[in-house]
């Protein structure tokens, strides 16, 4: 028996749940929407396309032509106006295996009445999951846009090009990322295993079986993370980069790091209570042999 086995496979079996919840959280509208990769925030996209004289030839801005000064105090709200007609909701979410989109409520921006903290998302649809799943904002927009029957094109927005570039090189590591934590599923799920057989067994040789899965489990899990990690804030900083001159807004989800950084903690641990079973075996061993 081997009762300090039930460590490592208690931490083993809450590190695997919280991998599933990486990999499937969002993956549906009603499911753990807030634990995205990314958000991308188009409630005021083309606002600096609004100059003080609206005469324009921009298809958007004969859009706002037709929106009446007095429907709203704030050009925010003409901006949320004008997006709502080109077929742009909100916000676009990115996920693991897919991604939502819906409306900010009760507003899009803070104003006098409704602050930051009170503004929420209010998900409409969320996009069929699939595995090496790629966001593609600039096909996102473009598909929105030609299903208003409006002839506007990203053009029109002043999409920039360098945000597609930078999201193509990032989509090449996200394939990686999703077989990553795959793997890593797969080893916490082996090492789980042995660990709930290490807890009926004892000698060093099981201590070192465990100990070698556990470090196979901790490193995929560990490198999905940081890649992950990577991807989050460097995709986030591309689209913040090219995208704030036409009201283009990034964020990467904190909830999601902290769920995913957990479980490699949690794995942590593992490697680190084998390597103290298999140092202790190893005395005992020394210990038997001076005595014997």
């Amino acid at each position: 028996m081997r009762p300090t086995a039930l460590i490592p496979a208690t931490c083993c079996l809450v590190a695997l749940i919280l991998s599933f919840l990486c990999l499937f959280a969002g993956h549906k509208k009603s499911f753990m929407e807030g634990y995205h990769l990314l958000t991308l925030n188009t409630s005021v996209l083309g606002e600096t396309l609004l100059p003080e004289d609206r005469t324009s030839s921009n298809p958007i801005l004969n859009l706002l032509n037709t929106i009446p000064n007095e429907i709203s105090e704030s050009i925010n709200d003409q901006i949320g106006d004008a997006t709502a007609r080109l077929g742009i909701q909100d916000f676009y979410s990115a996920h693991m295996l897919n991604y939502c989109e819906g409306q900010y409520t009760p507003a899009e921006v803070p104003n006098a009445t409704v602050s930051e903290s009170d503004i929420s998302k209010n998900v409409t649809s969320c996009g069929k999951s699939r595995a090496m799943y790629r966001f593609d904002p600039t096909q996102i927009i473009q598909n929105a846009l030609s299903k208003s029957g409006l002839n506007v094109s990203l053009k029109d927005l002043k999409w920039p090009e360098d945000i597609q570039s930078g999201i193509d090189a990032l989509n090449a590591l996200m394939s990686a990322m999703f077989v990553l934590y795959v793997l890593a599923i797969c080893l916490i799920f082996v090492t789980l295993v042995a660990a709930v057989f290490a807890i009926l067994t004892s000698g060093r040789l099981s201590a070192c079986l465990n100990f070698v899965v556990a470090i196979l489990a901790f490193l995929a899990i560990g490198l999905a993370s940081a890649l992950v990690t990577a991807v989050m804030i460097k995709g986030t900083g591309v689209i913040n980069q090219y995208g704030n001159d036409i009201g283009l807004e990034a964020k990467w989800g904190g909830k999601f790091l902290a769920l995913t950084w957990a479980a490699t903690a949690l794995m942590f641990v593992v490697v680190v209570v084998w390597v103290v079973e298999v140092c202790v075996g190893r005395r005992k061993k020394t210990t038997y042999a001076k005595h014997g």
